[in-house]
């Protein structure tokens, strides 16, 4: 099989890394912003079971570790196979968090758009999703709008 075009989709998080990661490792969790993956997970042994728009998937991710990875292998309904490279560096103070879209075989120009622009919105999701939470544990106001 050839190689697939890939887009790195990141942004940066005004938190530190390491808590930006243990939110992320944390799966049940994660319906909270990745809308792509899932309304919920159910665990299912090693694996978890995601009710989502592509319909029902097994998710199976990396274990727990100290490098901020959260990579996870989804099997779609038909036996599709998809790796979702997701990863969590240092950027100063803050964090980094990057995900890799590969471009599935068959997947049009505008599907590939789609998907990235559904990756984009998960991650500034996430984004202020923490932000929020860090202003909160800082003595910060919250006024209940959006960061």
């Amino acid at each position: 099989m050839a190689t697939m075009s890939a887009r790195i989709i990141h942004t940066a998080i005004e938190r530190d890394w390491r808590e930006v990661y243990a939110f992320m490792a944390d799966h049940e969790k994660m319906p909270l912003w990745a809308t792509g993956l899932s309304s919920g997970l159910t665990r299912d042994g090693d694996e978890w079971i995601a009710a989502g728009p592509l319909g029902n998937a097994r998710v199976r991710f990396v274990s727990d570790n100290e490098f901020g990875v959260v990579d996870h292998l989804v099997t779609l309904a038909d036996g599709t196979r998809v790796h979702n490279a997701l990863r969590v560096v240092p950027n100063g103070d803050g964090a980094e968090v990057m995900f890799t879209l590969l471009r599935q075989p068959d997947m049009s120009d505008a599907r590939f758009a789609e998907d990235a622009a559904w990756v984009e919105k998960d991650l500034a999701a996430l984004k202020s999703i923490l932000e929020a939470d860090n202003h909160k544990q800082e003595g910060g106001e919250d006024n209940g709008q959006q960061r």
